[in-house]
């Protein structure tokens, strides 16, 4: 029975010293750690493109998050991060580039394309619907009425 009671301090106490190391929720070192976290989901990996620093486990990656994280911990606001890596590697960095001259045909361009689309689409239509069917001549005429008159439905069976 002593052993289940030492063996169950000793648990009690190795999970209340685990919670303590975590630090309390308004530790630094937990806000850096979810400040950190936070960025890194917002930018691109650049070699993966469509994972972000977080997801990727590319050589450029851990390398660009060590840097993230080393500037964090030497005080760099998230906006100064972000410009050095935006001024070391472009916009394409970001996930939510900002609108400017450069990058105007990527937020645009879609709706533009849809709206081109449309354009066409309604356009096929207009044209479609103007579009008479040729009138037959009486001998063109003559004719569909042999055919039809002719044709045996029970043949077909």
């Amino acid at each position: 029975m002593k052993t289940i009671t030492a063996l169950f301090t000793a648990i009690l106490l190795a999970c209340s010293l685990s919670v303590m190391s975590q630090g309390t929720p308004d530790s630094p070192e937990l806000q850096l750690e979810q400040r950190f976290k936070a960025l890194i989901a917002e930018l691109r990996c650049l070699v993966c493109q469509n994972q972000s620093l977080a997801d990727s486990n590319a050589d450029l990656a851990i390398d660009m998050r060590r840097e993230v994280h080393k500037m964090m911990e030497q005080g760099s606001t998230d906006e100064e991060i972000v410009q050095f890596l935006v001024d070391r590697y472009g916009d394409f960095v970001r996930y939510r580039p900002p609108v400017k001259s450069t990058t105007v045909l990527l937020w645009f361009g879609p709706f533009l394309l849809l709206a081109i689309g449309l354009v066409v689409v309604l356009a096929a239509v207009r044209h479609h619907k103007t579009v008479q069917p040729q009138s037959m001549d009486e001998s063109q005429q003559q004719r569909v009425r042999e055919l039809l008159d002719n044709h045996d439905p029970d043949q077909n069976k």
